[in-house]
Parts: C-alpha cells; sequence; structure tokens
C-alpha cells in the first residue's frame, strides 16, 4: 500500500511542479517577494500532497528559536523535503546553491527571480569572497539563508562530512546562526520509495556572532549531530521498520 502512495505522491508532484512552472512564467515579472510567495505555494502545496497522498506527515520543532531577520540557517540535508518544506516557515529566504542550478531552462529562471545565492565554483579562491559579499548582502537586507553545511545529501545515520564554507561565512558576515537537525531521510530516501510516519525537523538554539570559526564548526556538527541522532532514534523506536532506511 505504501509503495503505491508513493509511486502516487511522485507523479502527482511532479505533475505539479510542471504546471505550475510553465503556467507561473508570467510571475516571473514581479519582484523577489513575488517569486518567493508563488514558490511557497508550490512547496506548500507539495508538503500537503506529501501528506495526504504520500503518508509522510512534517513536523517542524523550535520554531521560537528561529531568529528574526537576517539570519544564516545551517540545516543538516537528508532530503528533498527539507528543501521544500523549510520555505514554508521563512519570509524571504535565500539557499546557497550551486551555480550550475541557474542554467536550468525555466527553473533556474524562478531561482534568480526568488533571488538565491548562487556560487561559482570553478573560480576556486574567488568562489568564497563572492559568496561572503552576497551573503553579507542579503543578511543585511533582513534575508534567512539557508546553507547545508556537508554540501549535499548524506543518507540518514552516514558519518558527517561538514565543509569548512559555512564557519567562513559566520566569521565574514558576522551573521547569527541557527543550527537545524532532522530525521527526514528516513521518510523521503534519496532513492526507493517513501516510507509513512512523521518527519521532524527541529530548530537548535542559535549561535551567537563572535564565536572564532573553530569554536563555531565544532558547535555547529556536534549540536546538529546529537540532536539528529536523537530525532533519528525517536522515530526508530516509534517504527522499528525504518531501520532499513539507515547508512550500514
Amino acid at each position: 500500500m505504501q509503495a503505491i502512495r508513493s509511486i502516487l505522491f511522485h507523479a502527482a508532484f511532479y505533475s505539479l511542479t510542471t504546471l505550475l512552472a510553465i503556467f507561473g512564467l508570467p510571475i516571473l515579472l514581479r519582484d523577489r517577494r513575488g517569486v518567493q510567495a508563488y514558490a511557497r505555494f508550490w512547496t506548500g502545496t507539495s508538503i500537503w500532497l506529501l501528506d495526504k497522498v504520500g503518508g509522510v506527515k512534517v513536523e517542524f520543532r523550535g520554531l521560537d528559536r528561529l531568529p528574526q531577520g537576517g539570519c544564516i540557517i545551517a540545516a543538516k540535508h537528508q532530503s528533498a523535503l527539507e528543501t521544500l518544506a523549510l520555505t514554508t516557515i521563512t519570509h524571504d529566504f535565500s539557499y546557497v546553491l550551486k551555480r550550475e542550478l541557474m542554467g536550468i531552462p525555466i527553473f533556474g529562471w524562478y531561482l534568480s527571480g526568488a533571488g538565491q545565492i548562487a556560487i561559482d565554483r570553478a573560480k576556486r579562491g574567488q568562489a568564497m569572497a563572492d559568496l561572503i559579499k552576497q551573503v553579507g548582502e542579503a543578511a543585511a537586507q533582513g534575508r534567512q539563508i539557508f546553507i547545508f553545511p556537508e554540501g549535499t545529501r548524506r543518507q540518514a545515520g552516514a558519518p558527517p562530512d561538514y565543509k569548512s564554507g559555512v564557519a567562513h561565512l559566520y566569521a565574514a558576515t558576522g551573521a547569527i546562526c541557527a543550527p537545524v537537525a532532522l530525521n527526514t531521510g528516513l521518510f523521503w530516501p534519496r532513492s526507493g520509495p517513501l516510507r509513512s510516519g512523521t518527519a521532524v525537523i527541529e530548530f537548535l538554539p542559535p549561535l551567537a556572532p563572535g564565536l572564532d570559526k573553530k569554536t563555531f564548526a565544532n558547535r555547529l556538527q556536534t549540536e546538529i549531530e546529537a540532536a539528529t541522532a536523537a530525532l533519528i532514534a525517536e522515530a526508530v523506536a516509534d517504527d522499528p521498520g525504518l531501520k532499513t532506511a539507515l547508512a550500514d
């Protein structure tokens, strides 16, 4: 039954995405806030479909810890789920993403119109300086900047692989950082069908500006990993079958 729900969800999700992308093209004539509002309609509808069709609910915890105004939100990344869901609870968001995504027809137009922050990895040394400038400007405008410290999705339970980029951004911009733990990879894995249940996305206590980079990096990884492990353990205790989604 769950396999069928998973197939139906993916069919509905990709159909919705295609239709909204095509019929929403006039939205690109609006400003960043207008494009983001349309994006939130897409992501909100997708999360609704995930619940009603796919059998996966999303629970947010610690929303009262989300800083108001400009900040860096450093989130664990296990699934497409958090990429969608996090946009629904922020007012003016930007994801740090690779510039190649901006070149995808239609999809890239929406990313650009919504004011997302692209990093050109081909520039090597200059890439971080450009990123610091963009993130600093966005934070000064009161925007909430999402970054995945490990750079890419990691299977639930996989050993951590944090990069240094988020620590450089934190130190250079002086922005407050909100760590985010989650267990989404148990329910919407990178490959394979959805698994029913409640995926949890938890905001942890923010890290105030002023820490040195090494202390910040250690605290960020330690706190996110501990909270993520607890969320995974909680989910597996409720449904032992979720163990099959964990990395070996």
